[in-house]
């Protein structure tokens, strides 16, 4: 029996999602863990797997619509398989992506469109015999006037008051209005990962009433420490590897730093899963390193690396970006001395952290 394949949850906060592209097309045969298509969450956009074999026999999405979760994107069966009965079960709608293309229907007539029908004949105007000889002198057209006769008849004051309209002076021509300068743009579709950035951080600031503290620290002996410890380890240490550290360090001995607020009740978290913020094309996304109190440097910078990259290539899993207790922001390699970031929510605090100044 065919498979229907509905849009997926990929985060905890994934309402609807988007097809981006589909890496499949109807006919296609597809193996269980081939790639059928790329799908935009909140998040990020990820590569979403078949999860069983068969013919691709329905696609039920266009690329870059957002449905729902639940909506059936798409059908894998045998070749030929009658899939209408299943689609019409689900309240699917048929889409150009089926499996056997229908006719096209033939277009239908325009409601209210006019036939052109020849003439037998000119029309008859009713005028009578005055007017008619008035028109014909002055060069008027009949069957522009309207007649105030009975039934309609153009008469001697109709000819008349035509000739008086045509004969008053017209108005002067108005010069046409200098059209108001506009400046040139283009508008960027926003993505689901920049509406859900947009739409999480302007709640953070509106729910979270934030104070900002700031504090020079020395890092020469970290970074004595970091040039002893690169010499002996495999894994190469960053400072930020060192800060990640440190912040965990920091936050078993600040448990109330590693919370979170409910609307009823401030959560203090037992495990510390920090979240560290990495650049995308896309956006921004947080990776997570669970339990990173409990893990080395080595073990956290071979995370980290491992995070960023599968986050710069879109394949980070759900569990890999969600469920953070608290958060680290790091613009030093981009130079930036200090700045004052938005608290992740519903976390309780976030760290920001500038560039090493020699």
């Amino acid at each position: 029996m065919a498979e229907v394949i509905e849009m997926p949850r990929l985060s905890d906060t994934m309402t609807e999602g988007v097809v981006a592209r589909w890496l499949k097309k109807v006919g296609d045969v597809v193996k269980p863990g081939d790639l059928l298509a790329e799908i935009e969450t909140d998040k990020a956009t990820m590569e979403f797997e078949a999860p069983v074999g068969g013919s691709l026999l329905y696609i039920g999405v266009e690329e870059g619509k957002p449905v729902p979760i639940g909506t059936v994107i798409a059908v894998i069966g045998k070749p030929d398989e009658d899939v209408s009965a299943i689609l019409a079960g689900r309240g699917a709608p048929a889409f150009a992506g089926e499996a056997k293309a229908s006719t096209s229907p033939t277009a239908a007539p325009v409601q209210g469109e006019p036939s052109i029908v020849p003439s037998a004949g000119a029309e008859r105007i009713k005028a009578s015999p005055l007017a008619k000889a008035m028109a014909r002198e002055a060069g008027l057209d009949l069957r522009a006037l309207q007649g105030t006769g009975e039934g309609g008849r153009i008469i001697k004051r109709d000819i008349e008051a035509a000739l008086q309209t045509a004969s008053a002076p017209k108005a002067a021509a108005q010069p046409a209005p200098i059209p108001s300068p506009t400046s040139s743009y283009t508008e960027q579709p926003l993505t689901q990962m920049r509406k859900t950035i947009a739409r999480r951080l302007t709640a953070s600031m509106q729910e979270a009433p934030h104070f900002y503290l700031s504090l020079s620290i020395s890092m020469e002996r970290a970074a004595e420490w970091r040039e002893r410890l690169n010499a002996l380890s495999e894994v190469k240490i960053s400072f930020n590897d060192l800060i990640l550290k440190a912040c965990a360090h920091a936050l078993r001995k600040h448990p109330l730093l590693n919370a979170s607020w409910t609307g009823e009740a401030i959560r203090l978290h037992h495990d510390i899963h920090l979240g560290f913020a990495v650049a995308v094309e896309e956006g921004l996304i947080v990776p997570v390193i669970r339990h990173a109190d409990r893990k080395g440097l080595a073990e956290i910078a071979a995370e980290t690396r491992a995070l960023s990259e599968k986050a710069r290539a879109r394949k980070l899993s759900p569990e890999e970006y969600t469920g953070s207790t608290f958060s680290v922001s790091n613009l030093g390699m981009y130079g930036i001395e200090h700045f004052t970031a938005v608290i992740n929510p519903p976390e309780a605090a976030i760290l920001a952290v500038g560039a090493i100044q020699s």
